[in-house]
Order: C-alpha cells, then sequence, then structure tokens
C-alpha cells in the first residue's frame, strides 16, 4: 500500500474520536487567561493612576505598568505555546455508570 493511504486512515482514526486536544481543559490556558487579565489590569492603572506619590515609592518609575507589561507578555507566550504545543487527550465513547444514577456521594 501506499503512504497516501496509510496517511488517510491515521487521519479518519483521529476524526472518529480516537485523540483531541485538551482545549480550553490545558492548564495553561487557564494560566494564560489570569496572568493576561491581570496584566490588563495593571496596565490600566499604572496608565491611569500613576502620579508622584506612586513613583515616589518605586524610584520613580512606574512600577504598575512595567509589571503588567510583563505580565501580557508572559500570557501571550504560553497562549503561542498553547497553540503551538497542545495537548493530545486519548478519549474513547462515554462510560455510563452502570447502575443508573450519577450521584456516588449517597452511597
Amino acid at each position: 500500500m501506499s503512504t497516501a493511504h496509510n496517511g488517510q486512515d491515521a487521519g479518519q482514526a483521529q476524526a472518529t474520536g480516537g485523540k483531541r486536544t485538551a482545549g480550553a481543559y490545558d492548564v495553561r490556558t487557564v494560566i494564560a487567561g489570569l496572568i493576561g487579565f491581570y496584566g490588563v489590569v495593571l496596565v490600566v492603572l499604572g496608565i491611569v493612576d500613576y502620579g508622584e506619590a506612586e513613583a515616589a515609592k518605586t524610584g520613580d518609575w512606574n512600577a504598575n505598568l512595567w509589571v503588567g507589561l510583563g505580565m501580557l507578555a508572559f500570557a501571550l507566550v504560553f497562549a503561542a505555546w498553547t497553540k503551538l504545543r497542545p495537548v493530545v487527550v486519548e478519549g474513547g465513547e462515554a462510560v455510563e455508570d452502570p447502575t443508573g444514577g450519577s450521584d456516588t456521594a449517597g452511597r
């Protein structure tokens, strides 16, 4: 058989439910979202609420702005890592509870 035929068989096996990516369930997605959100908050605070009192506390550099930009860069690296190297999850069909109940706390 040719390699093109083998490649089609492998693609069909993946399409029918053999493997899939973790997507939103990947912990890197959560980390990127949280760090990115805090980075946006700090950048906004660094732009809007920077005065002489804050400058005196930090030695005349805008700590909120620079740390926020660093956090945004970190979040972008994590998001790119998630897209470039996705976690592959091997999954089969959904398994049902043989007892018919979904709550095991009452046992």
